[in-house]
């Protein structure tokens, strides 16, 4: 008996690169691929700057106008995105594709209250009405542990903390029911403690929903918390993937364990801190064919020269490097 195929991913992206400018300078994001399935908890990680929230309004379609995108396959849930259809892409945003932005206040309208900002996803993607949606909006704000859902719903953006702020911004996220959440830097501002209870609700809902979700943050170590895999970006290029405790325990790209040795929980002492050499290569005019290679020690001429493929062991452990560790 032939043994079962594997279930087609969620999400599924080849070759995705995003440009901004005249033709035929570098793209800000260079030919990314990516596959999420059901259930998946990835972390997007890399330095400010990296292209990581670039990478997701890609996914999400929301780039701005002067953004140019293109790719050999971008495919959620069997529906072909990769011609920028932007009806096929609001059909989906919001009710299968929910996005948690990493500054709520600015993504939430300040002149609204939260109640009614909730009741339009429910009303557009649950076609809700009356007391059922009242209901389905005091339901959300109380899934996101909200206390006395029935009179928040009446409050505005500005009467609330920033982690309060946060909590409406996944209720709106989650309300349409998606089957893929991108959450943006969802704690950026936020205290430690508060930091801590949103990844924790977001981690939550992911289980219980079984939620593909792609956390996109430059921190390490909440990655290695919450994320079963890890996706390295750098410079608009995604040069290691792997499982987390793989990553960790043998970085194959010198970016990652550059990544790594600079993560304050993996130090023991302040003097085991590294930063990592160098900045992000100016994308204005060139840039070498793999983007590291003006900051790595173990760069040939062969890397300015040539992209490194994605090239994958039998444990999943995907790298793009022609001098791995």
């Amino acid at each position: 008996m032939n043994a079962p195929e594997p279930a087609k991913p969620l999400l599924a992206i080849e070759g995705l690169s995003v440009a901004f400018g005249e033709r035929g300078r570098p793209p800000i994001v260079d030919r990314v691929a990516l596959t999420l399935a059901r259930g998946d908890l990835v972390a997007l990680v890399g330095e400010s700057g990296s292209g990581k929230s670039l990478l997701a309004h890609a996914v999400a379609g929301i780039l701005a106008p002067a953004a140019r995108l293109d790719a050999r396959r971008l495919e959620f849930g069997g529906v072909d995105l990769s011609r920028g259809d932007s009806r096929a892409w609001e059909s989906l945003r919001g009710r299968e594709i929910g996005v948690v932005f990493q500054n709520p206040r600015a993504a939430l309208n300040p002149l609204r209250t939260i109640g009614r900002q909730i009741a339009d996803v429910l009303k557009e993607h649950r076609g809700l009405a009356g007391e059922a949606l009242a209901e389905a909006v005091r339901d959300a704000l109380a899934d996101v542990r909200i206390p006395e859902p029935k009179a928040r719903a009446r409050a505005y953006p500005g009467e609330l903390s920033g982690g309060m702020c946060q909590r409406v911004m996944i209720a709106i996220a989650l309300a349409g029911g998606p089957s893929l959440l991108i959450a943006d830097e969802p704690t950026t501002g936020l205290d430690a403690t508060t930091q801590a209870a949103i990844l924790d609700l977001l981690l939550e809902h992911a289980r219980e929903r079984r939620m593909a979700t792609l956390f996109i943050t430059h921190d390490l170590t909440l990655a290695r918390v919450y994320c079963e895999r890890i996706v390295v970006m750098h410079a608009g290029q995604i040069v290691e993937q792997a499982p987390t405790e793989a990553l960790f325990a043998a970085p194959k790209h010198p970016y990652t364990a550059a990544l790594i040795g600079a993560t304050p929980a993996d130090a023991r002492t302040v003097d085991d801190l590294k930063g990592v050499v160098g900045s992000l290569p100016d994308l204005a005019e060139t840039a070498p064919a793999c983007r590291f290679a003006d900051r790595c020690n173990r760069a040939t001429g062969r890397c300015r020269a040539e992209t490194p493929p994605m090239t994958f062991d039998a444990s999943g452990h995907g790298f793009a490097c022609w001098a791995p560790l």
